[in-house]
């Protein structure tokens, strides 16, 4: 048995199919319908193309399965406008009750006011999930937790210690801010 020296008669390439067979063209066609690639039939694109449509298809279906997952920008402003009423209200509750003087005879209720509003605040809007990354969310609920902490343990009638006074209009002060700025 003789060897050929050249690659292209070798007998393993011998019975390979000849390049313009349908195995070596680079267009596929939708149903398979002809075996030789027509560039005019407009069933038939090139492996790029269809590639391409496929990378493309499947972007259109993530963006629009993003977009009906986030609310619509009237729901969402409505949302955040409401936030930011509730939330400005909650904080002029807590500012009016940590300073008011501990002889003052509305102090029980002024307290039974705030937990009742801080409760339905804390209620309402911590399953909100674009709020929780927020600083006034954030420095809101700190406040209303040092707050009703205090008077959870010590009873609505006893004062709030002056460091703790301090760091909580600290924060309602930043969670102010924030909110202003829309965050």
């Amino acid at each position: 048995m003789v060897m050929s020296t050249s690659l292209l008669t070798s007998p393993a390439t011998s019975k390979l199919p000849p390049p313009s067979s349908p195995m070596f063209t680079s267009k596929l066609t939708a149903a398979n319908a002809s075996s030789t690639p027509n560039c005019h039939n407009p069933t038939t694109m090139s492996r790029r193309e269809l590639a391409i449509s496929i990378a493309a298809g499947n972007a259109l279906l993530y963006s629009s399965s993003q977009l009906m997952l986030s609310a619509p920008p009237a729901l969402a402003s409505g949302v955040d406008e409401e936030y930011t009423k509730e939330t400005s209200e909650v904080i002029g509750k807590v500012r009016t009750t940590i300073g008011l003087d501990k002889a003052d005879p509305n102090v029980a209720s002024a307290v039974a006011e705030l937990r009742e509003a801080s409760n339905s605040w804390v209620a309402k809007y911590r399953r909100e999930k674009s709020l929780l990354g927020r600083a006034s969310f954030r420095d809101v609920y700190s406040a209303l937790n040092a707050v009703s902490g205090h008077y959870i343990s010590f009873g609505p009638t006893a004062p709030i210690p002056a460091k703790r006074k301090t760091r909580i209009l600290e924060e309602v002060d930043t969670a102010e801010k924030a909110l202003i700025r829309g965050r």
